[in-house]
């Protein structure tokens, strides 16, 4: 079955670039474009896409609102923001209403189809070229660390040492080998530690590992 994906650009050329990129993969088929995020929607509502391609800066309904709406009327679509690093404040909030990740528009184009694929199959995806950067500028922004929910006294000392390092924007191949693990091993740590902090995701983990003051800002 291929991976069905929505272009949401407000720019054709973008969507153009895009759509070469990703139409001679084998596994993944772009049904459709929008031009903006009403379009974009609509679009979504018809086409019923596994995944959403979604740039932030659009006329009428930026990609902030049209994500909501699909998020909320398409739950079974996924949301990956294609994004510059001029886009900081609006990823973080893209992040937080439920984008499954976000890629670099100048990425190479196997991360683009490597991004398409992590989304459609429920993980999620941030760019490694702009986690760290991305995330800890969207965090030291604001004010001192949040307070620690009550739920982070739930996990044990090896799923904490996991969500910091979830929080570095390690993959769970990294996390094995920076803890003597295995890959298995990992991956059920991360389901607790998303299950135990009512987490959805990765994405929204490491947002929640920077907030919390459980990841030490470099530099």
């Amino acid at each position: 079955m291929s991976i069905r994906v929505l272009l949401a650009d407000d720019e054709a050329l973008v969507r153009a670039g895009l759509r070469l990129v990703l139409e001679p993969e084998p596994d993944i088929e772009v049904v459709g474009e929008a031009y903006d995020g009403f379009v974009a929607v609509e679009a979504a509502r018809r086409l019923r896409p596994d995944v959403v391609l979604m740039d932030l800066r659009m006329p009428r309904l930026d990609g902030l609102g049209a994500t909501r709406a699909v998020l909320r009327e398409c739950p079974g679509t996924r949301v990956v923001v294609v994004t510059t690093f001029n886009d900081d404040t609006l990823v973080r909030e893209a992040l937080r209403i439920g984008a499954s990740g976000f890629v670099l528009k100048v990425a190479p184009p196997e991360r683009l189809a490597e991004a398409v694929r992590v989304a459609a199959s429920g993980d999620a995806l941030l760019d490694p070229l702009v986690t760290r950067g991305v995330i800890e500028a969207l965090v030291s922004a604001t004010e001192a660390p949040v307070q620690p929910p009550a739920a982070l006294a739930l996990l044990t000392a090896r799923e904490r040492e996991v969500l910091g390092l979830m929080g570095r924007g390690l993959s769970n191949a990294e996390i094995a080998g920076a803890l003597v693990l295995g890959e298995a091993t990992v991956k059920t740590h991360v389901g607790r530690v998303l299950a135990k902090l009512g987490l959805r995701d990765r994405v929204q983990a490491v947002v929640f590992a920077y907030e919390h003051g459980l990841v030490q800002r470099e530099g």
